[in-house]
């Protein structure tokens, strides 16, 4: 980590933290095939597994839902140890060829985030679930590398503006089926949409690549 915020998560980093680990060089491709990037990637999901430790040690019983959502997001960035490594690591995912990555691990924070709440979504609501909160979680990470404000507290209220906004759309999608007239209209789509199932869970190992001996 000591050579991410001056060389990024480049080819230089991985070479730096091969050397000073010791690890082989072959087994250090094994299971990071792409170097720094894979490197990047398991730092995220590291930030990831601590947030879900500390909502699993939080009593958030107390809490409205929408307030619970807000902690966890808030319990992911406070997991970060060194914003300039996220700074360097928007940077990387924000490049063509690694975007996809980038979307793929913010997804996966979203979906872990709503996993740990207890969500039990099953139709279209899974993904839409997971898109929106992947949207204020985007935004909210921006906003926090750029916020010097004491214990960041302008990042946690942007945080509550952008979750208020959220739950307006979802009242209004409340009214809409609730009204008479547009319930009946919404009734087609809102059947086919609960025909949408999500996708099946799949286990996954601590890092990109594999080594076996």
């Amino acid at each position: 980590m000591m050579h991410v915020p001056f060389d990024g998560w480049t080819q230089v980093t991985f070479d730096a933290a091969v050397a000073d680990s010791g690890v082989d060089a072959t087994v250090a491709t094994a299971v990071c095939p792409r170097g720094a990037v894979d490197l990047a990637v398991h730092y995220h999901r590291k930030g990831d597994a601590a947030m879900l430790d500390r909502l699993a040690d939080a009593d958030l019983s107390e809490m409205r839902f929408r307030d619970r959502v807000a902690a966890a997001v808030r319990f992911r960035l406070e997991a970060v140890d060194d914003k300039e490594a996220v700074r360097r690591g928007t940077t990387l995912f924000a490049l063509p060829m690694y975007a996809a990555d980038g979307a793929k691990l913010i997804w996966g924070t979203a979906d872990a985030i709503w996993d740990a709440l207890g969500d039990t979504a099953d139709d279209v609501n899974w993904y839409t679930k997971r898109a929106t909160l992947s949207g204020v979680y985007s935004a909210t990470v921006l906003y926090w590398l750029g916020d010097q404000s004491e214990d960041h507290a302008e990042t946690w209220a942007f945080l509550d503006r952008r979750i208020d906004g959220v739950m307006q759309i979802e009242k209004l999608k409340a009214r809409v089926n609730e009204n008479p007239v547009l319930g009946k209209l919404m009734a087609g789509p809102n059947w086919l949409a609960k025909q949408i199932k999500p996708p099946q869970k799949m286990t996954r190992g601590g890092m990109p690549g594999s080594w076996r001996t």
